[in-house]
């Protein structure tokens, strides 16, 4: 696997080295040597399922609050997302920047989120599938998020918003936020 950081420092793209042969496909998708080469957390504590069955829908910006933060790792496995990473660490100098990556299935590529960072993401083609690995479990109680259409990111999302959960609706912007 390569890992190219992005202009978000500690977010990665990761790029699959697969294998192919007369049975077919095999790529290693995680390596805790690899990922402490890099200085990248190599702790997984949950792994769970996103099936999104319409395009155009919006999921997130999401992340969690000290102390419960974590860092994720997202494949799309059918489907398609245009996936974000927004950096709302305060003290990092690439504070209120974002990153995108179309992530596709089929395409053996996956983002490496670091803590600290909100994500998202907008489905580009019906009955989409991701798959995230996270450092820590889910924390209700450390739950926060942005507005996916907050002016000061300007995120060019691709397509019409098709949905939104209430939860997102009600997210506020990145302004304001202390201790993100």
């Amino acid at each position: 696997m390569k890992l190219h950081e992005t202009a978000i420092p500690g977010a990665y793209r990761i790029e699959l080295d697969p294998k192919r042969d007369e049975r077919g496909v095999f790529a290693r998708i995680w390596c805790a040597r690899t990922f402490a080469e890099h200085g990248l957390s190599g702790q997984l504590t949950q792994c769970s399922l996103s099936v999104t069955e319409t395009r155009g829908i919006i999921r997130g910006l999401h992340y969690q609050k000290p102390p419960a933060q974590e860092t994720k790792l997202v494949r799309c496995v059918r489907g398609a997302i245009f996936d974000v990473i927004v950096d709302v660490r305060p003290d990092s100098p690439a504070y209120g920047q974002w990153h995108a990556e179309t992530l596709r299935a089929g395409v053996h590529t996956l983002l490496y989120v670091p803590a600290g960072c909100a994500h998202g993401f907008q489905t580009l083609a019906d009955d989409t599938e991701v798959n995230y690995w996270m450092s820590a479990p889910h924390a209700p109680d450390a739950e926060a998020g942005i507005r996916y259409d907050d002016p000061t990111l300007a995120i060019p999302w691709p397509l019409p918003v098709a949905h939104l959960s209430d939860r997102d609706r009600r997210l506020g912007p990145l302004a304001g936020r202390a201790g993100a």
